[in-house]
């Protein structure tokens, strides 16, 4: 699996400017430095972290041009000095884009070998693809909520991929969660999944009812993603001494919330970033993680797709996720599918 396998251009979507505008482009395979491998990729996932970035919303900015992408899964097909990387030649993984540099929206990458997760051999490669921002979050806002004592939850978004994968874990762990979605239909879905307490945020007794829900459960965390106005209303519901972790910002507006409930309730808002939580669990906790996840991919933390488009389609495929975000993922598949 040497350098043989490598073309020495590759098509890539790339952001000129913070605008949200996407072109694809050819440009030079980038070779892999000391610790670094060479990822062709197989599948890049289009997630709502990703609309972020490329309006510059995003924690994190990077030199122009750049290519997107913060997930995605692949082939190691070169490596550059350093045993680690050396040791993923070959291997299929799913990788994270570095935290300079291009991502995963393109032909190949390269990823750190640090931040490369080998697959197990049941997981396939679009499986893989969207292992980490997704799951990895749910994951830790349970744990997060778990470790302090909290004993049940309320989460806003749940209608799309990470609240899917919530309800789905919040039964396995036996750990009650009460999910808020806009429409009538997607609370249908989500009983479908065996979801108990689903609530219709656009429904009039929506308030109340949430209230009763909170007192009923217990429910003292909230998990926010989509901030404005709903973080405060989901704080007034909840008992004194709650707290709101912001981990997303739907809607776009700036968190609002009623100051008594700071002074006299005791209440707290906070904010949850999956980057910096991660780098708190060290590599052998990442690893260990890595591997404990993997094996409910195909169940708790299955992600439903919606379409798979070439990065020719990719940009008016991005669009169409932006504007509705519940019905499954955008996939982008750079080359041809396994096998080439």
């Amino acid at each position: 699996m040497g350098h043989h396998m490598t073309r020495d251009t590759m098509r890539a979507l790339e952001l000129a400017a913070y605008d949200g505008r996407l072109r694809a482009v050819e440009k030079p395979v980038p070779r892999p430095g000391p610790g670094q491998v060479l990822v062709r990729i197989a599948a890049a996932p289009v997630n709502p972290s990703d609309l972020k970035f490329i309006v510059g919303a995003y924690g994190l900015r990077k030199p122009l041009p750049v290519v997107p992408g913060i997930e995605g899964s692949g082939t190691v097909v070169a490596a550059g000095p350093g045993l680690m990387a050396r040791l993923q030649v070959g291997k299929r993984v799913a990788c994270l884009a570095p935290e300079s540099g291009d991502g995963t929206w393109a032909e190949y990458m390269v990823a750190d070998a640090r931040r490369c997760i080998p697959l197990r051999k049941e997981l396939t490669l679009e499986q893989g693809a969207m292992m980490v921002v997704n799951p990895w979050t749910a994951w830790a806002l349970v744990d997060v909520a778990r470790r302090r004592g909290h004993r049940a939850a309320v989460h806003t978004a749940a209608a799309g991929a990470l609240g899917r994968m919530l309800v789905r874990l919040g039964l396995r762990l036996g750990f009650p969660i009460i999910h808020i979605v806009r429409r009538a239909e997607q609370a249908e879905a989500l009983r479908g999944l065996g979801a108990r307490a689903v609530l219709v945020s656009s429904d009039g007794d929506f308030d109340a009812r949430l209230a009763e829900a909170c007192r009923t459960l217990g429910a003292t965390v909230a998990f926010d993603a989509v901030a404005g106005e709903m973080t405060g209303r989901v704080l007034a519901a909840m008992p004194p001494g709650s707290t709101a972790i912001v981990y997303g910002s739907l809607s776009e507006g700036p968190v609002t919330a009623n100051a008594s409930q700071f002074i006299y309730e005791d209440k707290r808002i906070e904010g949850f970033w999956l980057s910096r939580w991660a780098a708190g669990r060290g590599l052998v906790g990442r690893a260990r993680l890595a591997m404990g996840l993997q094996k409910h991919l195909a169940t708790d933390f299955a992600t439903e797709v919606r379409a798979r488009v070439p990065l020719e389609q990719a940009a008016e495929a991005i669009e169409d996720y932006r504007r509705h975000m519940t019905g499954g993922k955008v996939l982008i598949i750079p080359g041809e599918l396994e096998g080439s």
